[in-house]
C-alpha cells in the first residue's frame, strides 16, 4: 500500500473533482467512508437536478482555516491518495476507514480522542483507492505540525499491510533515488528518449563520482559526459562552493533554459557534501582525496597509477613545490631528495601508495624515472621552463590495464570474504562494502561498455545506500573496492586478451552480489536484498555463452588463474557489437620453424 502526500490551496476544488468523473471517467459511486464526523453527518447532500450540494462540506472544511488567519500554510489542504496494490484484495469500506483514521493518528493531524484535531475526510470513488483530505488547521486555533508527515504515513501503511495481510512494500528508510516525475517521464517520451533525463543525470553523476579521486576531477568527468554542471558558492563565502546542479543540453524548459537538477534531486547519497566524504579523509573538510590505498595492488598496478597520477600533478604544476604539493594532496606518500653538496637544492624525488604491501620489509618507493624517462626531475624542470602550456599523454600498456581489472577482482573476493565475516558480529562494518559496491559496478559498466553490466549497476542502486542517509566508515574492503573503480576509471575500455579478466572479475562480482543479498536478508531489508538478486541477475545473463566457450563462464568456482587467462583462446559473447575479439597466438607464426633454445 503506497500513500502520497500532495498540497493545495483550495479545498473546494479538490472536494468537486473527487465527486466528479475524472478524467477517463474512472471514478465510480464517489463517497464518504470516514472523517472527523460521521459518513452520514459529512456526505454532501443530492439535489434535486441529481447534482451533489458542496456548500455545507466546504464551509465545515475552511472554517478552522479562518481562525489561523495570517498564520495559516501557504498551501494549507493536505491531501493524500492511498492505494493497494493491483493483487490485493478489494476492502470493504468500514477496512478504508480505519486505514484512514490509522493514517490521520500516526501523522498526528487527528488522533484519537482529541476533539479539537484538523477536519478532514476520506472519499472513496473506486475499488483500490481512498482520498483523504484535510485543511491544516486545528479548530482550537493552533497550526497543526506537520513535518517529516510522508515517513509517517509510510509507517502507517506498512502497519496496515501487515494488519490486513497485503503485499509488502519498502519502508521510508530513504534509499530510494528521486524517480521521475509523470510528465518528465511523459516529455522523455515526446522527445524519444528511453529515460527520462533525471535517470540519465544520475548515472551521469554516479559514474563521475565513482571515478573521481578530487572534487574537480568530479565536475570535469561530469563535462566528459557531455552533462552541464553548474555550481552554487555560499553567500557568506563567494569563493566556497556548497553545491551543484546538472542538466542534459538537449532537455529545455518552456522558455528554452536548460532544466536544472540538483544533486539532492537525484539521490540522498549525490548531495555535494555527501560525495566529498568519499574523497576527503574523515577528519578534513578539504577537497583533497581519499587516499587510494595499495593493499590490494599489484607491483604492476601500483606502478601504473602513480605514473598517471605524476603525470597529471606535472600537467597541471610549473613548479616543483606545486608539483610535489599536487601529489600529497592527491593522497600520494611523497619524498623529496636533496644535494649533498647543498642540502636545500631539491635534486628528485620517490613516490609511493598508503598501504602497499612492503617488498623485502622495503616500502615499494617509486622514484620519477623507475615511472616514466621523462619523470624525472630534471626533465620536469626542463619542460616547465622552454613549454609550460605542454602536456604528456597516458601510456598505459595492455598489461598495466589487465593488471587493474585483476586488481579489481581480488578487491571484491576480499570484500565478499569481509561482508561475510561481519554480517552477523558487526553488520555496520559490512556496510562500507556495500556502499562501493556500487562504485565499482557503474565504472565497470562505462568502461566496458557492456549493457548487462550497465543494467547491475543501475538496479543496485538502492541496496547501495545505508538506511536513512547514514554514511558508513570506511573500512579495507571498501576501500578496496574504490580504489578498483578509480583504477578502471583511469584503464578505460581494454580488449583481448584482457577480455577474460574482465569476465573474471564479473564472476566474482555476482558472488559479492550474491553475498550481499544474504547480508540484507539477515537483516530483512526487502528492498535491498531484491536490488541486488536483480543485479546478480543481470551479471549473469552477460555469462551466459553460446557453444565452445569454457564452461568457468557460467560457473565462477571453475575459474582459472591469471596466467591460465592470458593464453585463453575463447569467444567474448558478452562483448558491445563495436568490438572484436582476437585470440593470442601461442605458437609460431605460419610458415617459419620454432625457435632453438641457445646451445
Amino acid at each position: 500500500m503506497i500513500g502520497k502526500v500532495l498540497r493545495g490551496v483550495r479545498v473546494q476544488g479538490l472536494v468537486r473533482y473527487l465527486y466528479g468523473p475524472g478524467d477517463t471517467g474512472e471514478h465510480r459511486d464517489p463517497h464518504i467512508v470516514a472523517g472527523f464526523w460521521t459518513p452520514a453527518e459529512l456526505e454532501p447532500a443530492l439535489l434535486e437536478d441529481g447534482r451533489r450540494d458542496f456548500r455545507r462540506l466546504d464551509g465545515l472544511l475552511s472554517q478552522p482555516l479562518a481562525l489561523l488567519g495570517d498564520r495559516n500554510y501557504r498551501k494549507p489542504v493536505w491531501h493524500l491518495p492511498v492505494r493497494a496494490a493491483p493483487e490485493d484484495p478489494i476492502l470493504t469500506d468500514g477496512q478504508w476507514a480505519e486505514i484512514a483514521r490509522e493514517i490521520m493518528a500516526r501523522t498526528g493531524l487527528a488522533a484519537d480522542g482529541d476533539d479539537d484535531a484538523v477536519r478532514w475526510i476520506a472519499v472513496r470513488h473506486a475499488d483500490d483507492h481512498i482520498h483523504v483530505v484535510a485543511t491544516l488547521a486545528r479548530t482550537d486555533g493552533v497550526r497543526p505540525e506537520i513535518w517529516n508527515d510522508g515517513y509517517r504515513v509510510r509507517d502507517a501503511c506498512r502497519a496496515v499491510e501487515e494488519r490486513y495481510g497485503l503485499r509488502r512494500t519498502a519502508p521510508a528508510d530513504r534509499t530510494a533515488a528521486r524517480r521521475p516525475k509523470r510528465g518528465e517521464n511523459e516529455k522523455a517520451h515526446r522527445y524519444g528518449r528511453d529515460e527520462a533525463p533525471r535517470t540519465i543525470l544520475r548515472r551521469h553523476v554516479q559514474t563521475a563520482a565513482a571515478g573521481a579521486r578530487t572534487e574537480e576531477g568530479f565536475f570535469t568527468g561530469l563535462k566528459a559526459e557531455g552533462a552541464l554542471v553548474r555550481r552554487r558558492y555560499s553567500s557568506h563565502d563567494p569563493s566556497e562552493v556548497t553545491g551543484y546542479a546538472v542538466a542534459l543540453a538537449d532537455d529545455l524548459n518552456p522558455a528554452g533554459e536548460p532544466v536544472w537538477f540538483g544533486g539532492g534531486n537525484l539521490a540522498a547519497d549525490l548531495t555535494l557534501p555527501k560525495l566529498r566524504r568519499r574523497w576527503a579523509p574523515p577528519s578534513t573538510h578539504s577537497s583533497s582525496s581519499r587516499p587510494v590505498s595499495g593493499r590490494h595492488l599489484s607491483g604492476t598496478s601500483a606502478r601504473a597509477y602513480l605514473r598517471t597520477v605524476v603525470r597529471e600533478a606535472a600537467d597541471g604544476s610549473r613548479t616543483a613545490d606545486e608539483f610535489l604539493g599536487r601529489l600529497e594532496a592527491a593522497g600520494i606518500l611523497v619524498r623529496r631528495r636533496f644535494s649533498h653538496i647543498d642540502p636545500e637544492q631539491l635534486t628528485g624525488y620517490a613516490v609511493a601508495l598508503p598501504d602497499q604491501p612492503e617488498s623485502d620489509h622495503t616500502a615499494l618507493w617509486y622514484g620519477g624515472g623507475r615511472l616514466a624517462p621523462n619523470l624525472t626531475l630534471p626533465r620536469l624542470h626542463q619542460r616547465w621552463n622552454t613549454d609550460p602550456s605542454s602536456t604528456s599523454e597516458a601510456d598505459l600498456t595492455s598489461e598495466e590495464r589487465q593488471a587493474f581489472y585483476d586488481d579489481a577482482a581480488r578487491a571484491a573476493s576480499f570484500a565478499t570474504a569481509q561482508i561475510r565475516r561481519h554480517t552477523v558480529t558487526d553488520p555496520h562494518a559490512a556496510q562500507d562494502a556495500c556502499w562501493a559496491a556500487s562504485d565499482l559496478l557503474h565504472v565497470a559498466a562505462k568502461a566496458t561498455g557492456n549493457p548487462h553490466l550497465r543494467r547491475a549497476a543501475d538496479a543496485y542502486d538502492r541496496a547501495a545506500r545505508a538506511p536513512y542517509g547514514r554514511t558508513p566508515q570506511p573500512t579495507p574492503a571498501g576501500n578496496g573496492l574504490r580504489t578498483s573503480a578509480r583504477l578502471l576509471a583511469i584503464a578505460g575500455r581494454i580488449t583481448t586478451p584482457a577480455t577474460a579478466a574482465t569476465m573474471v572479475l564479473v564472476t566474482t562480482l555476482i558472488t559479492l552480489l550474491e553475498t550481499i543479498a544474504q547480508h540484507h536478508a539477515t537483516h530483512q531489508r526487502q528492498p535491498q536484498q531484491a536490488a541486488t538478486r536483480t543485479a546478480a541477475r543481470h551479471l549473469s545473463d552477460l555469462t551466459q555463452a553460446p557453444a565452445g566457450t569454457p564452461t568457468w563462464l557460467s560457473n565462477p568456482a571453475q575459474a582459472p588463474s591469471p596466467m591460465q587467462l592470458a593464453m585463453a583462446d575463447f569467444p567474448a559473447p558478452w562483448a558491445p557489437a563495436h568490438t572484436t575479439s582476437t585470440a593470442r597466438t601461442t605458437g609460431p607464426k605460419p610458415g617459419t620453424a620454432p625457435r632453438r633454445k641457445p646451445g
